[in-house]
């Protein structure tokens, strides 16, 4: 029996996502913590942000909220498969605007991939140079999002491959931009202001193209989305928390940010064909 391709896609991102998990708990079980011996302190670990536990001898001081992260990885990887199918389908007709620009999903992909691990990272070491990547990864999607809305908003225009690679590389220099606009601009004015405008992007396109778009992924997006800045506040309020439950409001933060940023993904790439 042959299977159609989505649940391809989503057999091999599980299976590389299981594989990744095990590598995880075998370096959780053979370091400690003494391998981020030197590297400066969190803030965020100096005044416990999170609920969970800091279990500072373990190679992994937050385990729940590192393992989590595996949901990014989930979905980069099951991006890049969608990105190298078009890239295989290139000439074709009938794509859609995403289906004929596959850098732009392999690039949302590789930030999946890089949140993922950047995020592991952070709640591992509860280190300053791993939050600093772990805020700069989540700042990668939401950018690369918002430049893919930008995409579609000038849809009367066809991009030449050398423009698409410009576009790609421009939102690149920007992802690294931010690591100092981000040490300037709290997270907290930063990370609002991306998903607002990332929303009404949408809401926009939506309008252009009402018969091609599903609003009730925009109403997911945003709504997940919201729901995780919910949980993450209470999380960091200590509101029912249990520093040692398997159940950890951050990590709810990652299974939901990472979920709604897949359904603004979806919201442009699976639509009808144009």
């Amino acid at each position: 029996m042959v299977l159609p391709l989505p649940y391809k896609w989503l057999l091999r991102s599980a299976y590389l996502t299981i594989g990744m998990l095990l590598l995880w708990i075998g370096l959780d079980t053979w370091l400690d913590g003494t391998a981020w011996a030197g590297l400066r302190i969190s803030q965020s670990a100096m005044t416990v942000e999170y609920c969970e536990f800091n279990h500072v001898h373990r190679f992994f001081h937050q385990p729940i909220n590192t393992y989590s992260n595996l949901a990014y990885f989930f979905f980069g990887v099951l991006l890049l498969q969608i990105a190298w199918d078009d890239h295989t389908q290139q000439g074709k007709p009938g794509l859609n605007r995403l289906e004929n620009f596959p850098m732009l999903s392999a690039l949302l992909g590789g930030c999946f991939v890089y949140l993922g691990f950047g995020s592991a990272f952070f709640h591992a070491s509860l280190t300053y140079l791993g939050q600093r990547v772990d805020m700069n990864a989540t700042y990668s999607i939401m950018l690369t999002l918002v430049g893919m809305a930008l995409y579609h908003l000038g849809h009367r225009l066809r991009w030449t491959p050398a423009q698409k690679t410009i576009w790609v590389l421009a939102l690149l220099v920007l992802i690294g931009v931010f690591l100092p606009i981000a040490l300037l601009v709290p997270s907290s004015r930063l990370v609002p202001a991306l998903i607002l405008g990332l929303n009404v992007l949408m809401l926009i396109n939506y309008i252009q193209f009402r018969k091609e778009r599903s609003f009730w992924l925009i109403l997911l997006s945003f709504g997940l989305i919201v729901l995780a800045i919910k949980i993450r506040t209470l999380d960091v309020q200590k509101v029912g928390c249990d520093p040692h439950s398997f159940l950890q409001g951050h990590a709810l933060w990652h299974v939901l940010t990472g979920l709604s940023s897949f359904c603004s993904y979806a919201f442009f790439r699976f639509t009808k064909k144009t």
